[in-house]
């Protein structure tokens, strides 16, 4: 990822990754457990709506469920095909002044954080080599995620300096 146009004069990339592909697709799985319970119901009531418009002369009920099935197809498949498609399009990167992420699938967005700011961060790990890091900074308690970090532990580090640079202490209780 280029990130050559979202630097300030002086500014250099120290730290630069992506999200694991799967990890950040399935972040929000429970959302398909709802979504296929949500179609199954939708379907079941579709059914019983079509007999219901045969048996008079109005159409209108076979209608009704029909916004229910589609809600529950977009959260059974389509939420997760959106993410994977927004994947492509989503980066970190920490550079000497600032924690970056880029994201966002029709409109991509880039937020950041001054790390003279950061006054603490949040490690949710996922696994070995995988964690979401929740960074957040003492100017207005601004919140910068980043998802699914595929081998973070070089960015951990880079955060525990830059809090130690700004008069933090380090917190290393587990969550």
């Amino acid at each position: 990822m280029n990130w050559n146009d979202d630097f300030a004069e002086g500014e250099t990339l120290t730290w630069e990754g992506r999200p694991a592909p799967r990890a950040f697709t399935f972040r929000n799985g429970l959302h398909s457990l709802f979504g296929v319970l949500l179609l199954v119901g939708a379907i079941f009531w579709q059914v019983s709506a079509c007999e219901l418009a045969k048996a008079h002369p109005w159409p209108w009920p076979a209608l009704i469920p029909v916004p229910f099935w589609l809600a529950g197809l977009y959260l059974t498949f389509g939420h997760l095909l959106l993410a994977r498609l927004e994947w492509s399009r989503v980066g970190y990167a920490l550079s000497n002044r600032r924690l970056l992420a880029r994201r966002g699938l029709f409109r991509p967005r880039l937020e950041s954080m001054e790390l003279a700011g950061l006054c603490s961060f949040r490690v949710n790990p996922l696994g070995p080599e995988l964690a979401h890091i929740r960074a957040v900074s003492s100017e207005g308690g601004a919140v910068l995620s980043l998802l699914a970090v595929e081998h973070p532990a070089a960015l951990l580090a880079l955060l525990e300096e830059a809090l130690v640079r700004n008069g933090h202490k380090l917190n290393r209780s587990p969550l």
